[in-house]
């Protein structure tokens, strides 16, 4: 593999804010959900979604690089963790046992409120983000690269008894996407509040 030719033939579309439609085509792998009684029900299956390599590797350089502009334009509250490089669930859980120990030895009540979100990813509106990045004067080009990633994605089924033809797919983040956690953490990045 030649690294300089995917760099070649990814510019444009990152210099243009493009994600085009032959790389939105997914397939998503039925799989029957463990210890169900019945698999009479959809609730029965769940779904990996498969992306396309090209598709992955444009998403990478796009996730680097707007994880960069979000942390230095505020996009990002400064107490996230997860979804972010270099900064993990286990960094989440130091850092509130730090607060936490250090607020009872000051024999202070200490309380902790804990979100989970449930749908999140499927529920983030393209045009909200992309109207909290131009806020923020991130640079254009990757306003219109998240509007574009965030619309005209199809998918088809791979299950034994399904027809295997493409299906649009129009909510929230892609499944699957490796920049979907981070345009979803600045997304919520308003509910993160701090009380004295």
């Amino acid at each position: 593999m030649a690294p300089h030719l995917i760099q070649a033939l990814l510019a444009h579309l990152v210099a243009f804010g493009s994600h085009p439609l032959t790389l939105k085509k997914a397939d998503g792998i039925v799989l029957d959900k463990p210890g169900k009684r019945s698999y009479d029900s959809p609730s029965s299956f769940g779904v990996i979604v498969l992306h396309q390599t090209f598709s992955k590797i444009l998403e990478r350089i796009m996730n680097s690089r707007l994880s960069c502009v979000a942390r230095a334009t505020g996009l990002l509250n400064p107490h996230q963790c997860g979804s972010l490089a270099g900064l993990s669930a286990s960094d989440a859980v130091a850092t509130l046992t730090h607060e936490v120990k250090t607020l009872q030895m000051a024999a202070r009540k200490v309380s902790t409120l804990f979100l989970d979100i449930k749908g999140g990813f499927d529920n983030v509106n393209p045009s909200t983000l992309c109207g909290m990045l131009k806020a923020k004067r991130v640079n254009p080009y990757l306003g219109s690269w998240t509007g574009s990633v965030l619309s005209g994605w199809t998918c088809r089924l791979l299950y034994h008894v399904s027809p295997k033809v493409f299906a649009p797919v129009s909510v929230g983040t892609p499944q699957g996407s490796p920049v979907s956690p981070l345009l979803f953490v600045i997304y919520v990045s308003r509910l993160h509040c701090e009380i004295p």
